[in-house]
């Protein structure tokens, strides 16, 4: 199958060198040339994983349209906060049929597609979105990347939902992890994991994190105090989805700690803390657990809470606190339902949207 994946992240790096590594044929876009100078210079992708190392040879370009032609599926495994700008860029080049995977999306799938519709984009493509990353990965250097794990479920919500059938036939194609079909893009949006995990370890950390020049919030970072803030917290997401009509299994973080049942299967906690790639210098004002997981999918959550009536007072308590260390109004950010111009957009309104996708 014919892959783009769009942007320079862990996530870009993975997915360009697994999608090679299983036979596809893969063109990498990044903005800029220049950011791929060192995987020039390394003839590829130095992959390290359990089966070792080795140079996954990947075609690169900062062609755009170029990387789109012909593309099946094009995967963006970029923050969430770089989604507008990537909307923009595709409109005029998507076509017919074409799948854009967001792993995850914080409802970037919706937010996506009103831009491509409004740029004027008339083909009919689809924008999935789905709970995690698909790797637990981190760059290694310009040319290398290191993948602890690779998920082994990844449930999918698609915009428009009656293209699901085609969209998950192809994401399909692509990774070897189950693609759960969801109700629809919403759907796939409330089972982003990130602003569930990484808030409550980011700010009940903040002491140590700023502290010393590094910490694992995975490691020393996660304790019982936090498992517990953790489990209301994922309590909230799973009565938001229960009360959009939305059925089990809605994925509890609790089972990424406890069980081989989440989205990365058996022991990834333990492989996540055991590589060591998570003992590392954060910046609370810039990281993007602050930035995407609190700035964005956090003010999200909480404002889907409140427009469906389900109250989420850890949500909200978090981003109050958050908003207060920082310094931002994460209330008022870009990706709210008020902000996304959904605030008064009744239920059943905003579910046949999609359903059926925006005019």
């Amino acid at each position: 199958m014919k892959i783009a994946v769009l942007g320079g992240g862990n996530g870009s790096y993975a997915a360009a060198a697994d999608f090679v590594e299983a036979g596809h044929e893969v063109r990498w876009w990044r903005r800029r040339s220049a950011d791929f100078q060192g995987v020039r210079d390394n003839d590829g992708i130095d992959l390290i994983d359990h089966a070792g190392t080795r140079t996954v040879p990947v075609t690169t370009t900062d062609d755009l349209a170029l990387a789109l032609d012909g593309a099946q599926l094009i995967v963006a495994p970029t923050p969430a906060f770089a989604q507008e700008d990537l909307a923009r860029r595709l409109a005029p080049l998507v076509a017919d049929g074409q799948v854009i995977y967001l792993p995850p999306g914080t409802f970037g799938s919706w937010m996506m597609m009103k831009i491509m519709r409004d740029a004027g984009c008339s083909a009919d493509v689809s924008v999935a979105e789905t709970g995690t990353l698909p790797w637990l990965c981190r760059k290694q250097g310009d040319a290398a990347v290191r993948i602890t794990t690779r998920a082994s479920s990844l449930p999918t919500g698609v915009m428009p939902a009656r293209n699901t059938a085609h969209a998950i036939a192809l994401i399909s194609e692509a990774f070897p992890a189950e693609i759960g079909a969801l109700d629809d893009a919403l759907s796939g949006a409330l089972m982003n994991a990130g602003p569930i995990i990484h808030p409550p370890l980011i700010l009940m950390n903040a002491g140590p994190i700023e502290h010393f020049d590094r910490w694992d919030i995975h490691n020393e970072g996660t304790q019982p105090a936090i498992r517990a803030v953790h489990a209301a917290l994922d309590g909230e997401r799973m009565a938001i989805r229960e009360a959009l009509g939305y059925a089990g299994p809605h994925f509890p973080l609790d089972d990424h700690y406890n069980t081989s049942n989440w989205m990365y299967g058996n022991l990834a906690h333990d492989k996540l803390v055991g590589s060591g790639d998570w003992h590392e210098k954060l910046n609370l004002h810039d990281h993007r657990y602050m930035s995407e997981d609190v700035g964005l999918g956090l003010a999200f959550l909480v404002s889907v809470g409140e427009w469906a009536g389900v109250p989420c007072p850890v949500a909200a308590g978090l981003l109050a606190i958050a908003s207060a260390a920082s310094g931002t109004d994460f209330r008022a950010g870009p990706r709210t339902m008020a902000a996304l111009g959904l605030a008064e957009v009744p239920v059943a309104e905003l579910q046949a949207q999609l359903r059926d996708g925006i005019a």
